[in-house]
């Protein structure tokens, strides 16, 4: 993707998703190549792009028209930057929170069950490492830590449908980083349970890494029920 393709599209996409070009809007390429100052050929990319996200279709004649929230792809990991970007990022966060809630506790079961030696051993490491960096107020450390660590669990699980979904938890993760919903330090206690989950994983102990996870999801969907 080029860096004018990639430019339009953090500028313009956050804009579609805010509603300040409202549905049932319609632009063209000409618009866009004199509002972003970018080549036909380069608009016309960015559409292909917005298309695929469902949240613009474009029609010859009738121009590239913009679709209600309906018909967008909310499990996109730009539409989801975009959404947490804007005023409901907290409601987001929380429709968010809630699929993890479904989806990791039952990854990290069949991680304990489906996962090699290497990613045992990797997860064991990785949860170490967070307890270093979360213990120091390493915000930034932790978060890279944090996401390689869902991220491995969801690949360990087995279950393809769960691995797809590592781009959805890695923005979730980064935005209440990014947006100030994190403790200045990541509580004593959900990094003790990244602990737990990880030795339940090498051990192969599927419904204590359950249990565990699902204390961290339900501890994130309640942190975020009192953010402001």
């Amino acid at each position: 993707m080029s860096t004018a393709h990639s430019t339009v599209l953090a500028e313009l996409g956050p804009r579609i998703v805010r509603g300040d070009l409202p549905v049932g809007a319609v632009i063209t390429l000409e618009w866009l190549g004199e509002a972003y100052g970018v080549s036909r050929t380069v608009a016309r990319e960015v559409v292909q792009v917005l298309v695929s996200m469902g949240l613009v279709e474009s029609r010859r004649r009738t121009g590239v028209r913009i679709l209600p929230h309906e018909r967008w792809d909310d499990f996109d990991p730009a539409v989801i930057r975009w959404r947490l970007g804007g005023a409901d990022r907290v409601a987001h966060l929380h429709q968010l929170a809630e699929l993890r809630a479904a989806v990791e506790p039952a990854s990290a079961a069949l991680a304990a069950l489906h996962a090699d030696d290497a990613q045992r051993s990797e997860i064991v490491r990785i949860a170490e490492d967070m307890e270093d960096s979360g213990a120091a107020g390493d915000l930034r450390t932790f978060l890279e830590q944090d996401v390689a660590f869902h991220r491995l669990l969801l690949r360990a699980s087995g279950n393809v449908m769960f691995a797809r979904l590592g781009d959805v938890v890695e923005e979730v993760l980064r935005g209440r980083t990014d947006h100030d919903l994190m403790p200045p330090e990541p509580k004593r206690e959900a990094r003790r349970l990244h602990q737990v989950v990880a030795e339940a994983v090498a051990g192969g102990e599927a419904e204590v890494a359950r249990f565990a996870m699902t204390a961290i999801c339900a501890e994130v969907v309640s942190d975020l029920g009192h953010a402001p």
